[in-house]
């Protein structure tokens, strides 16, 4: 008997198996929109813009880039222009040129269409102030009273940095680190990225005796020390974004993912105007760096 339970337990089981079955969610068509990646800081460097065109949701072909466009920011008074890559469709470069805080910037993108006549897009991005320096960056062991940090990274295996610098007096900068060891970046998709929302510490030295006192230390990023060796280059950069950026972040992070039964809806926001014509985001942002040698 106990042979012949087994049997028919196995049996049961083959057939909760083979009944599974893929499930293919009915999504409706639409009309391809321009995907538009862009940027611009007050950094001294060639610029980035990547054009494309979205595609159906269950489409497997290679992403289609849009080629032949005409895309520029103006503030104004200077227009700065993005050349195409030769080597890369759909990648437009600056020449080297910097941004300047505390100025608007608009995002102009003109693409030729068969009839003659040109798609136009557009965007605008203030560029935030942000701090001239920061003084030093510090990498030390969890303190465990502090409450600005997740409870779910208290190991012994885990090393935070920390940047020590004076925030300026407005509660509104946002700062986005970007983070690297030696040449290797360890946030290179922005749903990687920690983001940093200075509140209701503006005007306060950051990680300095008032905030350590209080409990209340910011780290930018956090290491397993299997990653740390001796004489590594911390790299740090401090981004200071807009609030509307932030939010586009954390859509981009509530969306993630592949499996539409799990998921948040794709509804991702976007700067790009007209609507309905394009999706994506143009951002600028002010940047301050920082680097520490590692020693054990």
């Amino acid at each position: 008997m106990k042979k012949m339970h087994k049997v028919l337990v196995l049996l049961a089981f083959v057939g909760l198996v083979s009944c599974t079955e893929d499930i293919v969610i009915d999504v409706e068509d639409g009309d391809p929109m321009v995907g538009v990646e862009a940027s611009f800081t007050d950094e001294l460097k060639h610029h980035e813009a990547i054009l494309s065109y979205t595609a159906e949701f269950y489409n497997q072909d290679e992403v289609k880039m849009v080629s032949g466009a005409t895309v520029y920011v103006t503030d104004g008074v200077d227009t700065i222009y993005y050349y195409e890559d030769e080597t890369q469709a759909g990648h437009y470069f600056t020449e080297l040129v910097a941004g300047k805080k505390n100025t608007l910037y608009r995002l102009c993108v003109e693409i030729p269409e068969p009839d003659g006549t040109k798609q136009q897009l557009f965007a605008e991005s203030m560029m935030p102030n942000n701090v001239e320096s920061i003084d030093s960056l510090v990498v030390k062991h969890f303190n465990g009273g502090n409450d600005s940090v997740p409870t779910m990274f208290l190991f012994d295996t885990i090393e935070w940095l920390y940047p020590y610098f004076m925030s300026l007096p407005d509660p509104s900068i946002i700062y986005m680190p970007i983070i690297a060891i030696n040449d290797s970046v360890l946030s290179d998709t922005l749903t990687q990225r920690m983001v940093i929302p200075v509140g209701g510490y503006a005007g306060y030295y950051i990680n300095g005796p008032e905030m350590q006192a209080a409990n209340k230390e910011i780290p930018i990023a956090y290491f397993r020390r299997s990653q740390l060796h001796d004489g590594d280059t911390l790299h740090a950069e401090l981004c200071s974004i807009s609030a509307d950026y932030l939010y586009f972040v954390y859509s981009l992070m509530a969306s993630s993912g592949s499996n539409p039964m799990l998921g948040a809806p794709a509804n991702v926001s976007t700067n790009i105007q007209p609507e309905g014509e394009g999706v994506g985001w143009f951002f600028t942002a002010s940047v301050v760096k920082g680097e520490t040698v590692f020693r054990k």
